[in-house]
């Protein structure tokens, strides 16, 4: 017997911030949390992060996932993990991808759209509002868990992470994450998107709310530069009326208004669309 019209639908990811916050749970270092990522285990359970991924990589990702795809060689696949985790908050290019793993594009597009269904990665697409430019049309390649991203680098730990060229790339990751469980939390579907010109010009996450487009840069340093909003500035003057006020988002702990945009530590990425609509109000 059908259930539609009486089922409802929900994706369930990784805690988020706030329900850590709730919790009393929520590390006060950023960079401890990129290494703990939010799977509900690490934090409920007395585990360490690196013993808990090791296994869920082994026993799910490696042995499941291997299995559905009938891959005969572990290490090409183990290779691909990497690789993707890698690539994290890149523009993915699938050709580049499995020639540095050694397979087909057709391939590594069939093992990453497994990887997508199971909640590993998801593909972030860019809008389609040009504003009288020419765009980039690929989308950008993110891991759901910015601490399995981290497992399947090396890192493993926040001394690491600190001094790691990946701390960027981890922190976007976690930040784009922590926005996608504000609406599938919800029961709705995504709403985010990027916007990057071939010129370059460049918009970490376009929102859209209220037919409105709210521009969200994403800054890993953990003090605010002038220099921050250069790209939201930029970007609303191209946009014009369909643009809302720019939020920057940082590695820092405050929260708070300038001029040139909504200032909002990573701590608060759950108000970013409630300051909107304050703002607005």
């Amino acid at each position: 017997q059908s259930l539609a019209g009486r089922a409802g639908i929900l994706q369930l990811l990784p805690f988020s911030t706030g329900e850590l916050k709730s919790a009393k749970k929520l590390s006060s270092e950023i960079e401890s949390l990129l290494v703990q990522g939010m799977y509900p285990p690490v934090h409920t359970r007395d585990v360490e992060p690196r013993m808990w991924y090791a296994n869920y990589v082994l026993t799910y990702v490696e042995r499941d996932l291997r299995q559905l795809l009938s891959i005969k060689d572990l290490s090409v696949f183990q290779r691909f993990l990497r690789m993707c985790a890698a690539r994290t908050g890149q523009l993915l290019n699938l050709s580049a991808l499995g020639a540095d793993c050694g397979i087909s594009h057709n391939t590594a597009k069939a093992w990453l759209s497994v990887l997508e269904a199971s909640y590993i990665v998801y593909l972030l697409r860019p809008h389609h509002r040009n504003f009288n430019k020419r765009l980039v049309k690929m989308p950008k390649l993110y891991f759901y868990d910015a601490g399995l991203a981290a497992y399947l680098l090396g890192i493993h730990s926040s001394g690491q992470v600190a001094v790691s060229s990946m701390r960027g790339p981890l922190f976007e990751t976690f930040i784009i994450s922590e926005l996608m469980k504000l609406r599938l939390n919800k029961g709705l579907p995504s709403n985010l998107f990027f916007w990057r010109s071939n010129a370059g010009e460049e918009i970490d996450v376009i929102i859209e709310k209220d037919r409105k487009l709210i521009p969200v840069e994403i800054k890993a340093g953990q003090t605010v530069s002038q220099d921050f909003f250069k790209g939201l500035l930029k970007w609303q003057n191209i946009a014009g009326t369909a643009a809302s006020k720019g939020v920057l988002v940082y590695a820092g702990t405050q929260t708070y208004e300038k001029q040139e945009g909504h200032v909002m530590s990573w701590k608060d990425i759950g108000l970013v669309e409630t300051r909107q609509a304050q703002k607005r109000g």
